[in-house]
């Protein structure tokens, strides 16, 4: 396996970003870690994951769409997208490299594709990075996510000082190949122990065990018409955090904003937990609070497996948890159903 020493990893970081533009956690006056662009002096955050993902690299918060411009009553449509030039994101752990099959299942592996997410995706390698100490808040390995062994362009695995690397795509392969002089060959077996002691601690963690199994698209009006919604929804603030953190969140609405000489059209992050995510011209389907806090999590839940070959819509990356100011999340509502089936569905 490919290595380099901890104490070089700021030079491979300059070989890399001498060609592309590079993308590491960085740690913030705040003490949290989001990422930001490499450039010498910065330093690689030890966080265990950055407070928003590395989703927001290939579906940005707001992205300009289209332009409109008029000259009288002539309209032109232009496209205000640029090439990309390539880039590489490096320290993103299994539970978002995950996600981002969860959200290519959607704007890549459907028809139309969206062709703005694509583009990024095409430029984009990811340079995953496997956790050797997951929080308490963590619980990927209900997903079967492996910490351990993250997937991504690139693996890396940082043990005892050194870090070794695994091309998992030919971008990944090309990458390793433009840096090889930085790199030496050395035996894996420390890689093994450490992913033999990471599994053992994701196994220990609370939520490790979360039974999904009561979570299922057969069961979808049962769950829909269940009790739980009305306790859990009525402490819920509606303020839409926990989607704006979510790796797996992927919903947006598209605003017109008039220029003076015409119209820019862009694509913004939205969450179905707001009053007027549903709102149309005649009605808003979803009145309450209990509604859409019920919806997200039957997406997440139920609707998103059912369409997409029983896969979660959920990582367990665990922002949600850390996040919610009245701490309420998908493990809370996920125990309440099981609980109140375990009662007969009286709960």
């Amino acid at each position: 396996m490919l290595s380099l020493p901890e104490s070089k990893i700021n030079d491979f970081f300059a070989q890399i970003g001498a060609k592309e533009n590079l993308y590491i956690p960085v740690d913030n006056t705040s003490g949290k870690a989001n990422f930001e662009k490499w450039e010498s002096g910065k330093t690689l955050s030890k966080a265990l994951k950055t407070v928003r993902s590395a989703k927001d690299f290939f579906f940005p918060k707001a992205e300009n769409l289209v332009n409109l411009k008029l000259e009288g009553k002539h309209v032109t449509v232009e496209d205000p997208r640029k090439e990309l030039e390539d880039f590489v994101v490096f320290g993103v752990r299994a539970c978002d490299a995950k996600s981002f099959d969860i959200v290519d299942a959607v704007y890549l592996n459907m028809t139309p594709v969206d062709s703005y997410y694509k583009n990024r995706r095409d430029h984009g390698t990811v340079i995953t990075l496997a956790c050797t100490e997951p929080a308490q808040t963590c619980f990927c390995s209900a997903y079967k996510i492996d910490a351990a062994n993250p997937a991504g362009d690139v693996s890396a695995w940082l043990c005892d000082g050194t870090y070794y690397f695994k091309a998992n795509t030919p971008k990944g392969e090309k990458l390793l190949k433009d840096v090889a002089s930085s790199l030496s060959e050395k035996d894996d077996a420390a890689v093994s122990k450490q992913q033999e002691e990471t599994r053992k601690k994701c196994d220990a963690l609370p939520f490790a065990k979360l039974d999904l199994s009561k979570w299922q698209g057969k069961d979808m009006l049962k769950i829909f018409n269940s009790k739980i919604w009305d306790d859990l929804s009525a402490t819920c603030l509606g303020c839409g955090t926990c989607t704006y953190v979510c790796p797996t969140c992927m919903c947006f609405d598209i605003r017109d904003f008039d220029t003076g000489k015409g119209v820019k059209q862009f694509r913004c992050w939205d969450s179905c937990m707001y009053s007027d995510f549903t709102q149309m011209a005649a009605a808003n389907p979803r009145l309450s609070q209990k509604e859409r806090f019920r919806q997200r999590f039957m997406h997440k839940l139920v609707y998103y497996p059912m369409a997409h070959e029983d896969n979660w819509q959920c990582v367990g990356c665990g922002r949600c948890l850390e996040s919610c100011p009245i701490h309420m999340n998908i493990v809370k509502v996920v125990k309440a159903y099981n609980e109140s089936e375990s009662d007969g569905g009286n709960k």
